[in-house]
């Protein structure tokens, strides 16, 4: 195999001689050595080597530089021929730089959800076993790849599954959908997934008799139940708006007894952004969405001549020209620019805003390289096309039967396991 550069031969020298000379074992190098002794000729002024003791015991051949276990010491106590662990670290770096460079990037793009998958395993297993905390987060990451497949099936980029410890997990849409129609199908596919995921757990239940399985499939159905509520975000909130908005009335109603069912603080809080939403969604002018913040940080040379107070004041406004436009490929981009410094750069947006205004509201530097620190934001209101809720009959049927359906599959399905005494600890 490969080593540091250095490949070492050990050949045993079994020629005998008439007189009857004893075997000699003679360590060959073809090239420098590292820590071992090398043989000298006696007119170079060192000590001649030892003469082999005939009754010392034979002695393996090594392989290169590899560490050998009990081997001789030197003076100072440490091991010769070291050199194989950072032969070993070359080899790593090695492989980091060249086939690993792939491996790195993956896990740049997808170390953060793992992260927080882990660390929500870990909060879950503080209160329940490591098994049920492992399948729960399992059951979650399940609900929320069914939304990223059917977004990806609709065109729409979407972030990796980011969880946050008792509160779930959630997905980043990069670009809004065209519709309410798209929206509710990417809702629909956490639901779905979700659902399939739970009667998975549930046939393991039935075969195995396994008390952390029946509880799995119980939580599974539930938590894909609950997010059926027609309250925004939930997954019912956007399913409901391509069937009927006025659904949402419904959730404002069942809100208060699924607080009292859940006693679940976060759903009290989802429940209050509801009504303000929805509140200011009725209210607010047509097409006109929710104000809409996007930030980002440059970098620019200060120019030096311009006077230095033109630089103070990290808290200071100043506006910007700006041009918005939307790329082939459905990403939206804020250009601008400021003249003084002569910087031009832009700002991609998630989603369609009307842009209000650009301003940089904070400014650092220069520093020892003239170099100035920017914060840039754009402020503007989330574009809601008119006929954004124009969804087709077909759909609404499509849409609504699905929803309507699913319900009554999960809330069938939570009976059945509550009969069969399965959500009982003591059975």
């Amino acid at each position: 195999m490969p080593n540091d550069g250095r490949e070492h031969e050990t050949k045993l020298d079994d020629r005998r001689s008439a007189n009857g000379e004893q075997d000699r074992l003679t360590s060959l190098a073809d090239g420098a050595d590292s820590g071992r002794p090398q043989a000298h000729s006696t007119g170079s002024g060192l000590p001649p080597p030892k003469p082999i003791d005939p009754n010392a015991p034979p002695v393996s051949p090594t392989n290169g530089d590899a560490e050998r276990i009990g081997g001789p010491e030197d003076e100072g106590g440490k091991r010769k021929g070291g050199g194989g662990t950072w032969t070993a670290l070359g080899a790593v770096l090695a492989f980091l730089l060249g086939k690993g460079k792939a491996a790195l990037l993956l896990f740049l793009k997808f170390g953060k959800p793992l992260i927080s998958m882990a660390i929500t395993v870990g909060a879950y297993a503080l209160l329940y076993p490591w098994s049920f905390a492992f399948g729960l987060v399992a059951l979650i990451f399940v609900h929320e790849m069914g939304h990223v497949w059917v977004a990806k099936r609709k065109g729409l980029p979407v972030t990796a599954p980011l969880f946050i410890p008792f509160l779930g997990a959630a997905i980043m849409m990069k670009r809004n959908p065209k519709d309410a129609a798209t929206e509710a199908d990417i809702a629909l596919g956490g639901p779905y997934l979700g659902t399939a995921a739970a009667f998975v757990c549930y046939g393991i239940g039935v075969y195995t008799d396994s008390a952390v399985w029946h509880m799995l499939a119980y939580v599974g159905f539930f938590l894909n139940l609950f997010n059926l509520v027609p309250v925004r975000p939930l997954d019912g909130g956007r399913i409901a708006s391509a069937v009927n908005r006025w659904i949402w009335l419904a959730g404002v109603v069942i809100g208060p007894f699924v607080i009292w069912y859940t006693h679940s603080v976060i759903f009290i809080l989802i429940w209050v952004w509801f009504l303000f939403t929805t509140y200011r969604k009725f209210k607010a002018k047509r097409g006109e969405g929710p104000v809409h913040f996007a930030e980002g940080v440059y970098r620019a040379k200060a120019d030096p001549a311009l006077p230095e107070w033109y630089y103070r004041g990290a808290h200071h406004l100043r506006e910007l020209p700006y041009t918005a436009y939307c790329k082939l490929d459905g990403q939206h981009v804020v250009e601008f620019e400021w003249e003084a410094l002569s910087f031009k750069g832009e700002l991609p947006i998630d989603q369609a805003i009307l842009v209000r205004r650009v301003y940089a509201h904070q400014l650092e530097g220069p520093d020892e390289e003239q170099n100035l620190t920017l914060k840039v934001r754009v402020e503007g209101n989330v574009y809601e096309p008119d006929n954004y809720y124009e969804v087709k009959s077909r759909d609404r049927w499509r849409i609504g039967g699905l929803y309507v359906g699913l319900i009554v599959v999960l809330v069938y399905m939570m009976w059945v396991i509550q009969e069969a005494g399965w959500t009982n600890p003591a059975q």
